[in-house]
């Protein structure tokens, strides 16, 4: 009964934690907020987006949806792994890396990562953006300010409000895809569309490129928002959690995503959202959609601006040693982030669409090998037996830089280098496979293999058990422990 106060108590509206370990009596959360966060981030226009993408470029419907359920069930595995670490590790997913690439060299993916989050999050912003603009009657640059405002806002507040809105966004995002898939099947002709079939694997693995893409970006930052369950919590039970929220709300939208832009006779590129709430109707009803648009926008645009504010954190604490955040310094942080991909989405809002596909490929090559190493590590070399006080530590377990791991991530990308097909580059290899980009299923199974099997053999000394941060209540009730606890 004490603990259950303790922890109440301990949940101010405002996060106090960042990149901290998260102590036992501040845990706290069900499994079913992971749920409902990770189908609020995927119930939006962004994953309609990238679906309608599958059909925009080529693929019909029907093997269109196949290549996507696939790709959300490859992908999704992935994320959901590293969601599961969380509630063992207490800890954000970046801060981890240290483990396999020294406390220093845990930067260099770290840096990448920082980068997508600010790709992501531009893009969101322009389609959140042109809703308000919608709604509000204004232009979408300022709608693009306003939401960024939002953001700014819910970002600071942090872990609790972010949850909170995760759930709200969860209820308003089946409500609204609800109606507009019933607006969908009553005008058009859904049986009609499944039947014109012409299968060609470019335009599948596209489609299977382009879920698993969506899922796996998410693995950066997934254990951020189940670092605070209570460390009992199953493994198991928060990979489905996590997993299924994020591969049923993903799959739901990137299906509206198909069928409206199989629909749309060429409509649909470059007037995303209005099509979108055009399928529900004029006047209130579409007011309510772009409202809906827009809140759904709030949850994933502030999962990636808080991702951004706990990399940077974590980059500036391997380098200066502990790093405690006050609510001044986050603010400072989290403006900055948003700030620069508000100019992003204000300079990039005209092309957006085909920038948007160039720019989630490409990026893959650069966080697919750190997931690889990331999880080979925790499953199959450490298995969860971390020294979590020795990540803040360059002189202790883990060093400054771990070649090891450096080196299979840069082998990683560039092994990647003569598949990868954007605008920015296209590999040699890519004609072979008709033009589709393969390079992320490239990314993923050779740096994990590679890393497997020199790990065995060089990793540095593994503990016998996961050790974590002495906790106030360990030391109140054995005085003459210091510095650190081992979990069994």
């Amino acid at each position: 009964m004490a603990v259950t106060r303790t922890r109440a108590s301990s949940k101010p509206l405002i996060e106090k934690r960042s990149i901290d370990y998260i102590p036992e009596a501040e845990r706290h959360g069900r499994l079913l907020s992971q749920f409902t966060l990770w189908m609020g981030a995927n119930l939006q226009i962004t994953a309609i987006v990238t679906g309608a993408l599958a059909v925009v470029l080529g693929g019909d419907v029907f093997w269109s949806l196949i290549g996507l359920l696939i790709g959300q069930l490859l992908g999704g595995g992935v994320m959901a792994l590293h969601a599961a670490q969380g509630p063992k590790l207490g800890l954000p997913q970046m801060i981890s890396s240290r483990v396999q690439f020294g406390v220093y060299g845990a930067a260099i993916p770290i840096v990448l990562v920082c980068l997508m989050y600010l790709g992501f999050t531009a893009t969101g912003t322009v389609l959140s953006g042109q809703a308000l603009g919608q709604l509000f009657g204004v232009s979408d640059s300022v709608g693009i300010l306003i939401f960024a405002s939002v953001i700014v806002l819910v970002t600071v507040l942090g872990y609790r409000v972010i949850h909170f809105i995760g759930r709200v966004a969860s209820v308003i995002g089946v409500i609204a895809f609800v109606y507009l898939f019933a607006r969908l099947i009553s005008q058009t002709d859904v049986g009609a569309l499944l039947q014109i079939r012409h299968f060609s694997w470019s335009s599948f693995l596209l489609a299977v490129s382009l879920a698993a893409s969506w899922q796996i970006a998410f693995g950066p930052y997934v254990a951020d928002y189940s670092r605070y369950l209570p460390s009992k919590t199953s493994s198991v039970k928060t990979f489905f959690a996590a997993g299924a929220g994020s591969v049923i709300g993903a799959q739901v939208a990137m299906i509206l995503g198909v069928f409206a832009a199989a629909s749309a006779n060429g409509q649909f590129a470059g007037h995303e959202v209005a099509y979108i709430v055009g399928l529900g109707g004029t006047g209130a009803t579409a007011a309510l959609l772009y409202f809906s648009i827009a809140f759904g926008k709030v949850t994933i645009s502030t999962l990636n601006s808080y991702g951004s504010f706990m990399c940077i954190a974590t980059i500036i604490s391997g380098f200066r040693g502990h790093l405690n955040v006050t609510r001044l310094q986050r603010l400072v942080f989290v403006l900055v982030i948003v700030g620069a991909a508000t100019l992003i989405a204000l300079l990039g809002q005209h092309s957006f669409l085909g920038a948007f596909k160039s720019f989630i490929l490409f990026l893959l090559a650069f966080f697919t090998p750190w997931s690889a190493i990331n999880l080979v590590d925790y499953y199959c070399i450490t298995r969860e037996r971390y020294d979590v006080p020795a990540l803040a530590d360059p002189n202790g377990r883990y060093g400054r830089w771990n070649a090891l791991g450096i080196s299979v991530y840069v082998f990683g990308v560039l092994v990647q280098l003569p598949f990868i097909a954007t605008k920015f580059y296209t590999g040699p290899l890519v004609g072979a496979m008709g033009g589709v980009d393969i390079s992320w299923i490239i990314g993923l199974v050779v740096p994990a293999a590679l890393y497997y099997v020199v790990a065995r053999k060089w990793h540095s000394a593994v503990p016998d058990q996961l050790i974590l941060p002495i906790e106030q209540d360990a030391v109140d009730a054995q005085p003459s422990r210091a510095g650190r606890i081992q979990a069994v």
